[in-house]
């Protein structure tokens, strides 16, 4: 009960710069458990989940790799884990315990998320007992088998795999699995809509659980919107071309993959390129507001007083909010 009291003070303290419903997050924070067990070396290996139906808690597969006998647990109170449906490429298991009294987390929907969302991740980051808050934007989301993964910049550290990131309504919209390395970091969710064909596959008993995820793949096998993650953090513009360009052959109607070619022919200072390429990740998706933004950024550098109110008012049409941002940073040339 402290955990949670701590949170909800925590929570009054974010009130002022997201729009949350406390009493829905309140809510949802009790729906976020820890999943523990002993390694073979005898130290204690761990991880998050949410609750998302009786007796049933999601979290991620990597978790249950090196421990045979897993249970969940909040405070000093453990329960038992009896059973486990795995999706080990797409990294969700769908554990079953007995006796659990906590309600489970409302289910979002992926097909609601927008670019720029308040959002906030909520899960036992390095393994403290009670959840910690995370607040942040939905940077993209990238369509996937089924599903969209959700790159955010609310934050999660080790012992949040398997924790929820959650709109401010309280909704669970996704599962925080997988970070790229060292700082900046992108952190991605898995889509919530996964949980359903999760619910429909066998019941197994014996733990660990081995396989290797989608994101674990050798780097050139990796979803096109991871490989272009590392290049665009490192600046390797090169590259992030090259990628972006492979991307484009293989779906030429991807708004991101047009956006990354932008960013690497903007920084390749090939500004008639990157024009075309942000235009065209408009023209794919007209609410893409980072390649409106970077069109307005040429435009302004460029004195084209006519892209600018262009991108201006395209970008007031998604977002109000964010066309007054966009006025800021026109102010600031970009660099605040």
């Amino acid at each position: 009960m402290r955990g949670f009291i701590l949170l909800a003070v925590l929570l009054s303290y974010i009130q002022p710069a997201l729009a949350l419903d406390q009493a829905k997050i309140l809510k949802s924070l009790q729906s976020v458990v820890m999943i523990r067990g002993y390694n073979a070396n005898g130290g204690l290996a761990y991880g998050s989940g949410v609750v998302v139906a009786e007796n049933k808690v999601i979290t991620n597969c990597h978790i249950f790799r090196s421990t045979k006998e897993p249970w969940v647990s909040r405070g000093e109170d453990s329960y038992e884990i009896t059973s486990v449906q795995a999706d080990r490429w797409h990294d969700l298991c769908l554990v079953s315990t007995y006796n659990l009294p906590f309600k489970p987390a409302p289910i979002g929907r992926g097909n609601n998320i927008k670019r720029g969302q308040e959002v906030l991740a909520i899960g036992h980051s390095n393994g403290v007992p009670a959840p910690l808050t995370s607040a942040g934007l939905v940077k993209s989301t990238y369509e996937f088998e089924g599903g969209k993964v959700i790159r955010s910049s609310a934050k999660f550290l080790m012992g949040a795999s398997g924790s929820g990131i959650f709109d401010l309504e309280g909704n669970l919209l996704g599962i925080n699995t997988f970070k790229t390395p060292g700082r900046p970091a992108y952190f991605y969710s898995l889509p919530i809509e996964w949980l359903a064909n999760l619910e429909k596959l066998p019941v197994e008993t014996k733990f660990p659980i081995m396989g290797k995820a989608f994101w674990e793949e050798e780097d050139n096998n990796k979803p096109f919107f991871m490989q272009v993650a590392i290049p665009e953090l490192g600046k390797d513009w090169p590259k992030l071309a090259q990628v972006a360009q492979s991307w484009i052959m293989i779906d030429p109607k991807n708004t991101e993959a047009w956006y990354g070619l932008g960013v690497a022919n903007e920084n390749l200072r090939q500004l008639d390129e990157a024009k075309k390429a942000y235009k065209q990740s408009i023209a794919v998706d007209a609410s893409n507001t980072d390649a409106l933004f970077r069109l307005g950024a040429i435009a302004q550098s460029q004195g084209d007083k006519e892209g600018l109110d262009n991108a201006n008012i395209a970008i007031a049409k998604v977002d109000q909010a964010l066309a007054i941002e966009f006025n800021k940073m026109l102010d600031c040339n970009f660099e605040c």
